[in-house]
């Protein structure tokens, strides 16, 4: 007959209570190991050999039963359902350890910490070189870039050099044979030589829009008002056979750029895109309000907020990805040699950046393409005070100029040029010569044009000077790169007048004569 397992005990307490302590303790540890094994496998998926986890979690939940049978028989004598509990935990471990031995290999090859450090280290090299070897590359493509950059500059400067110096040259043979044709010869050449000046003129003004030191004058501006007044000029420049349309958005936020230069981006695109038509096609310019949220800023490097979007829209052929991603560079086209310098677009990055813009393609070959410039929203009040168009009148008899310019050729045309005017000239190579000639001289003079980059003491810190001076001074600055002394982040200091170079006699004479009939 069956007995319990007591019985072997002697029911002695204290051995009955050792063995069910004992199994206690291990049959909760068995079933705590299963418990964390499924808490491991199901937070780490991506843990290899998984399914071994669960087996191996049997085959402890079996272990842990037998413990639990092994105090219960103490009191009942079910050795037949502890028999069943124990063919279940043999057929575990078998399975367990015919699963556990030809994974062996497998589980080996597992790399220790000791290789897995290894490993990191000897990553971390290869990303230290490659580093060096994008580095290497992007210092060797920054090289081409300025070869081809100066390649093209070279290039359009000696042709204009050729057209300028060859057309003086003949002017200088006609004026020394004079005859009677010399007289429309002179002209002839004088005029293709003003033309070579006025293309070198353009050339320099996209070359500084492109690596942002145009200095911009930014005004409040309404784009809607702005591409409607240049609408009737738009279609003048496509042709007959190109449809454009301006779609102009509702309540269409204003803008803070430069009108002229925003002007010229518009039309470099639409010119870009009557080229890659062909001629032929449609164009489309849409405005409306966007904005910008944090993802795009940081993938496009500007601030999060409101922006004003101008897309312009052709049907034309499209950009491979390779264009696209040179489309920018200054003196890159796809057109043929003599069609096009390659400045357009450029000039257009050089102009949207600077406005604190961006300018993006969107384009699929065959179908296409969109370029669209965000500009941020002008949240300030507009001034609306009207500007007046002056015309070039010469002084009024008694009005004197002191002209400061470091080069000998450019001060004497300019003084040469104010004298015709009926200006009476003052005149310094330099900041320290003109404050030592008005030491001796101290009579006051009415207006201050100099140079802003000059050797010693810059334009801007002699017109501060002087201005202490003379407290009612007028200043007229003047330069070709201002080198940051009246433009900041691209922009013209509040106040600053300021005449590009070169300078023609129209602008010299309508900015002088704005200035001074300017109230105080």
């Amino acid at each position: 007959m069956f007995a319990p397992h007591g019985i072997c005990l002697l029911w002695e307490p204290g051995l009955i209570w050792l063995h069910v302590g004992s199994d206690a303790l291990i049959a909760a540890a068995y079933f705590s190991i299963p418990i964390a094994l499924t808490i491991f496998v199901s937070k780490r998926r991506d843990v290899e050999f998984g399914w071994i986890f669960w087996a191996f979690a049997f085959f402890i939940m079996a272990c842990g039963l037998t413990h639990v049978m092994s105090i219960y028989t103490l009191w009942v004598p079910a050795y037949g359902l502890e028999g069943i509990v124990k063919a279940m935990t043999a057929v575990a471990s078998v399975m367990t350890a015919a699963i556990m031995w030809p994974l062996l290999p497998k589980l080996l090859a597992i790399p220790s910490p000791a290789q897995l450090r290894e490993t990191e280290l000897a990553l971390m090299e290869e990303s230290r070189h490659r580093r060096e070897a994008e580095d290497l590359l992007r210092h060797t493509q920054k090289m081409e870039a300025i070869g081809h950059l100066t390649g093209g500059v070279a290039h359009d400067f000696n042709n204009l050099l050729t057209i300028i110096s060859g057309n003086l040259e003949i002017a200088e043979q006609s004026i020394t044979n004079w005859t009677d044709t010399s007289r429309d010869r002179l002209k002839r050449v004088i005029k293709s030589a003003a033309g070579g000046a006025q293309r070198a003129v353009v050339l320099t003004q996209r070359l500084l829009a492109f690596a942002r030191r145009q200095p911009l004058d930014p005004k409040p501006l309404n784009v809607n008002g702005l591409l409607q007044g240049m609408s009737e000029f738009f279609q003048r420049t496509l042709g007959e056979n190109i449809d454009i349309e301006i779609v102009g958005g509702a309540g269409v936020w204003q803008v803070e750029v430069d009108p002229s230069q925003m002007e010229a981006a518009i039309l470099n695109l639409v010119v870009n895109a009557r080229d890659a038509m062909n001629g032929v096609g449609k164009l489309t310019i849409e405005t409306s309000n966007a904005f910008i949220d944090e993802a795009y800023a940081q993938q496009s490097g500007i601030r999060v907020g409101q922006y004003v979007l101008i897309s312009v829209s052709d049907n034309g052929p499209g950009m491979p990805k390779d264009v696209q991603e040179r489309a920018f560079d200054p003196f890159f086209t796809t057109k043929e040699p003599g069609q096009g310098t390659g400045l357009g677009l450029s000039q257009v990055y050089g102009f949207v950046r600077q406005s604190d813009g961006h300018v993006k393609i969107y384009s699929e070959v065959s179908e296409g393409t969109t370029i669209k410039i965000y500009l941020p929203r002008n949240t300030r009040v507009p001034d609306y005070a009207m500007e007046t168009n002056h015309q070039i009148i010469g002084s009024k008899g008694d009005e004197t100029i002191m002209v400061v310019e470091d080069d000998p050729d450019v001060r004497s045309y300019i003084v040469e040029t104010l004298e015709g005017l009926n200006y009476q000239v003052r005149t310094a190579c330099n900041a320290a010569a003109a404050l030592a000639e008005f030491t001796d001289d101290p009579e006051p003079f009415d207006l201050l044009l100099t140079d802003i980059v000059m050797p010693g003491m810059n334009g801007r810190l002699l017109a501060d000077e002087m201005v202490k001076r003379l407290p009612s001074l007028k200043v007229l600055f003047m330069t070709g790169y201002s080198r940051n002394a009246i433009v900041h982040q691209g922009r013209l200091d509040p106040g600053v007048s300021l005449l590009q170079k070169p300078i023609t006699q129209a602008a010299l004479g309508s900015k002088i004569r704005e200035l001074l009939d300017k109230r105080p």
